[in-house]
């Protein structure tokens, strides 16, 4: 008998919407209040602000660069050098980015032959028994001969084969070997296209002639559109001390924002430019900080004798990060907008329903008249109504 009046209590029952008009303060001032706010949140948030009514899409760039600066070293390896872009930007092209050298540890007439291995715990010996022939480690630089000979007038070490004299890189050059490269100048020439919209726009501005062009420098108060931009300011402008960075190296995001408002003519569709310091710079707390890379530069003397210089650069890499997105207004997004703005006003029902039932002192008043209890005659009982019938 039990489990009939539970089958007949949750499955035998359908509930049906009654409409029940409360004349009340309290709760029309709730009422009327959520659907102002909903109406707010709707036309202000989702329809200004979030651009309900437009149809959006993702921005299709390519970059270029170029960079320019010239400067003037004098160091015992190299002697008195211009340093121009065909030697601190390595490679000459890259996809979205570009690497500027800024200080370097130059090994100068390397030949292949047998030298001294450089100190370490692994590689001081005393002895020959200490150094095992055919041995290399991750940091080697070169093949362990098995012999143990003097480095310097202290210290011997194991043999290597290798390019001799083998790199000393301990002791890394300070301040900046191109110090001056914060001078230098990138010209950023950037093309987005809107695929859905066949929009296209460039960087470099309708109203940027030759001459501006040729003097500009980019500030994000006196020339924000101008697309070249001081290396020491694009490093300044992320919060960090160029001359620093220049030591070991980093990397660096120089982030193009087009934002674009296609329902506005296409000459408020402008870059944003802005810039941040991708790398951890806390050297302190940083395993292999910075950004360095090694090349070497080979040549051949009369009798056939191959030789090399090599340079272990480190540098700031740049890399320009394009994003964006445009919108403009279509029917379908617009209509999905005021259809789902309508129905969050039923949010405004429910929450009155829950003041009205069960915060109000009334409550129980209010329950008798918005449910009416119906049995059906087939269960075995005569039609009954609520006490508001």
């Amino acid at each position: 008998m039990a489990s009939y009046e539970l089958l007949k209590s949750f499955v035998f029952e359908y509930g049906t919407p009654r409409v029940v008009l409360i004349r009340s303060r309290k709760v029309g001032l709730i009422n009327r209040t959520v659907q102002l706010l909903i109406l707010a949140y709707v036309i202000g948030w989702v329809f200004l602000r979030e651009k309900g009514y437009q149809e959006t899409d993702s921005v299709v760039s390519s970059v270029t660069t170029k960079v320019k600066g010239v400067t003037l070293t004098n160091t015992s390896a190299l002697g008195i050098r211009i340093w121009d872009v065909a030697d601190y930007v390595i490679p000459p092209q890259e996809e979205n980015t570009v690497f500027v050298m800024t200080n370097v540890i130059v090994t100068p007439n390397q030949t292949q032959g047998y030298c001294p291995e450089l100190p370490d715990d692994k590689t001081e010996c005393t002895e020959n028994i200490s150094c095992v022939p055919g041995y290399v480690s991750t940091h080697s630089s070169g093949i362990q001969t098995g012999k143990c000979v003097p480095y310097n007038s202290s210290i011997s070490t194991c043999q290597v084969f290798a390019w001799c004299p083998v790199e000393d890189d301990h002791q890394i050059p300070k301040p900046a070997f191109l110090r001056e490269a914060e001078n230098f100048t990138i010209l950023v020439k950037n093309n987005i296209w809107y695929p859905k919209f066949n929009f296209s726009k460039r960087n470099i501005l309708p109203t940027i002639n030759s001459t501006y062009l040729k003097n500009c420098i980019y500030d994000s108060h006196t020339d924000p559109f101008c697309p070249i931009f001081r290396l020491g300011k694009i490093v300044e402008a992320a919060g960090q001390n160029f001359q620093e960075m220049a030591v070991e190296g980093g990397v660096m995001a120089l982030q193009i924002n087009w934002n674009c408002d296609l329902d506005r003519a296409a000459s408020h569709c402008v870059p944003r430019y802005s810039f941040r310091r991708l790398d951890n710079k806390d050297s302190a707390h940083t395993v292999s900080p910075g950004y360095n890379f090694r090349f070497a530069k080979y040549y051949k003397d009369s009798s056939g004798t191959e030789s090399r210089t090599l340079f272990k650069a480190y540098g700031i890499r740049f890399d320009i990060i394009v994003f964006g997105k445009a919108g403009k207004f279509d029917i379908i997004p617009t209509m999905i907008t005021i259809g789902s703005g309508t129905a969050l006003f039923g949010v405004a029902t429910v929450l009155c329903d829950i003041v009205v039932l069960y915060c109000m002192k009334k409550k129980y008043y209010y329950r008798e008249k918005k449910y009416k209890y119906v049995e059906d005659c087939e269960l075995g009982a005569n039609e009954t109504y609520g006490t508001n019938s």
